[in-house]
């Protein structure tokens, strides 16, 4: 059944390709990547994995030194967001305003002090605990603004930011709100920089999607934002949607812990609930952000897929700009996406290098002109969940 398509009116996006959408995108068309081992951690692995970190310092909203930094991200984008919709942040508690925001790390990793004096039976002070309890990204947002719409963290792995961006559209066409703060924001954290190294599945060197050399993935860090808005409130203000979400899918694979299904059963019917809510047929479809993470299993599955169901569309892994931002993954590729779209140009797949020849289909290696108003933006997550985000310049 075809959805009532969502106004977005505003966007915003950091990460480490750039502190704003336009800087990242810029950035982006530019070539421009530098991932670097980490300085805001220490691990003691031998092989120092490259990561897409933020270096630039963060403010501090409202003076809040409690706030953690994955919070702290979130707060970057959602400004830029509500400056590019024209809303002031003042004027938000006297709306009727959700929150729905993507996470996976989200500050809960970091407080490795705390764990340790509770592991050796001492009586740690609940400092730690009470200042990630206030870090919550979808509660310190409404706090800070003063909201009473409907509020939610997702935690869904890899696609928390897509998933996110689904349900706020959910409240807007059931009307619980007029407008929904929806995205992600993840930080880099030694647990899971830790974590995906034992994996086996980090690249030493700067990560290659869809490439014959490719080993594996990079992590970043940043947040996206989409500001949505029912029709009737964006029609009281006069303002013109910059795009709009046409559809949303999601589906589980079932099959194992950490790899998608080896033929993508899940992606495949997240994909085609995606363009069926939307009203679209695969052939409309101007290109497509994957989830491209560079490893080989997912790299696989994916291309198996768009092989099957996009044999002829263009597509790319902005991941190889800005890390796999894990629970803020799917926003930022969303936001990309609108900006492609905007822009009519795909960027280049950077690091490509010589394609894997036993893949059917393969990302464009550099610049692309694309001609059409209609994109697909993909996540592929751990415990199965395959998600995908229908966007437009246009209603359709």
């Amino acid at each position: 059944m075809k959805n009532h398509p969502v106004a977005i009116s505003g966007a915003g996006c950091l990460c480490a390709a750039g502190m704003t959408l336009d800087e990242s995108f810029s950035a982006m068309l530019r070539g421009e990547r530098n991932p670097k081992p980490p300085v805001a951690f220490y691990s003691s692995h031998t092989e120092k994995f490259p990561v897409f970190e933020i270096r630039a310092p963060l403010p501090v909203p409202g003076n809040d030194v409690e706030l953690l930094r994955t919070t702290r991200l979130l707060f970057c984008a959602v400004e830029e967001a509500l400056a590019d919709a024209g809303l002031e942040p003042e004027e938000l508690g006297e709306l009727r305003v959700g929150v729905c925001v993507g996470t996976t790390v989200g500050s809960a990793m970091n407080n490795e002090d705390f764990y340790r004096s509770f592991r050796a039976c001492a009586e740690p002070a609940m400092t730690a605990i009470e200042r990630y309890l206030r870090s919550n990204p979808a509660a310190a947002l409404v706090r800070r603004y003063r909201l009473d719409g409907p509020c939610q963290t997702v935690v869904n792995a890899c696609s928390s930011g897509t998933d996110a961006i689904g349900l706020g559209a959910a409240w807007i066409r059931s009307g619980l709100c007029d407008i929904a703060l929806v995205g992600g924001a993840d930080e880099l954290c030694r647990t899971t920089y830790n974590g995906f190294a034992s994996l086996m599945i980090a690249d030493p060197e700067p990560c290659k999607p869809f490439s014959s050399r490719r080993k594996g993935l990079n992590l970043g860090e940043g947040a996206g934002i989409m500001i949505l808005e029912s029709d009737t409130f964006l029609k009281k203000r006069d303002k013109r949607a910059r795009g709009y979400l046409l559809g949303y899918g999601s589906a589980v694979d079932a099959y194992h812990l950490t790899a998608p299904h080896p033929e993508g059963e899940g992606l495949q019917r997240a994909l085609a609930e995606c363009l069926a809510t939307g009203g679209i047929t695969a052939e409309k479809v101007a290109f497509i952000n994957s989830h491209g993470t560079g490893t080989p299993d997912n790299d696989r599955t994916e291309s198996r897929v768009l092989g099957k169901l996009f044999p002829a569309t263009p597509f790319v892994a902005t991941k190889c700009f800005t890390g796999h931002t894990l629970g803020a993954a799917g926003a930022i590729e969303a936001v990309l996406t609108l900006a492609s779209l905007e822009h009519q140009l795909l960027p280049g797949n950077v690091g490509l290098g010589i394609p894997d020849s036993g893949l059917p289909v393969h990302p464009v290696a550099d610049n692309l002109a694309i001609h059409g108003s209609v994109a697909l933006s993909e996540s592929l997550a751990f415990g199965g969940n395959n998600s995908a985000l229908l966007l437009g310049l246009e209603v359709g």
